[in-house]
């Protein structure tokens, strides 16, 4: 039975011991062929005053936003059209790829390109993959997408995938997957 002991400064609320708690439960399983409740983390906390580096005080940094909400955050402005919302998610330097598109860097692109293709689309979730990667954290949203088509049509069970690669709490890239075009052949 794997143990992992983590040490933090006090501070941190519930919901952030949460999150450590189960990314290094993550980690441990990621290497060893444990189930999740066979894997104990035990946290200790220690009073931040009693921190020194470099001889000295230091204060715990914030803790990082949760990935995951980051990218249902973005997903739900786009649906909304909030675009101002939506923007201030986006790292300078955001790309965006989807299906048989060039790389775009701008929501209005992504508006535009989107316009002669469908009338509007709304996700619906599976789960939502969050891990650490390059520097920051990499994010897999899995569902299925339903709206109407130009003509008026509904559709709906469409299924799509997308990644999401996020660092210092703004989104850099998106990258999507989805059977549309294979539907859309289809209607």
């Amino acid at each position: 039975m794997p143990i992992v002991e983590l040490h933090l400064l006090q501070g941190y609320d519930d919901g952030v011991k949460a999150r450590l708690g189960k990314g290094l439960t993550d980690a441990v399983r990621f290497v060893l062929p444990a189930a999740p409740e066979a894997v104990t983390v035990m946290v200790h906390e220690m009073a931040a005053a009693n921190y020194y580096r470099g001889g000295e005080m230091r204060q715990p940094a914030p803790a990082l936003p949760d990935p995951t909400r980051i990218v249902h955050d973005y997903l739900s402005a786009m649906e909304r059209r909030d675009l101002p919302a939506a923007q201030a998610m986006l790292a300078e330097g955001f790309t965006m790829q989807f299906p048989g598109a060039a790389p775009m860097t701008t929501l209005e692109e992504l508006i535009a390109w989107s316009k002669p293709r469908y009338a509007f689309v709304r996700k619906t979730y599976e789960r939502f993959d969050a891990m650490p990667g390059n520097g920051g954290a990499i994010v897999y949203c899995f569902g299925t997408l339903h709206g109407e088509w130009l003509d008026g049509t509904a559709f709906e069970g469409i299924r799509f995938i997308d990644r999401f690669e996020i660092a210092g709490g703004k989104l850099i890239r998106q990258d999507v997957w989805n059977d549309m075009a294979e539907a859309k052949a289809q209607a």
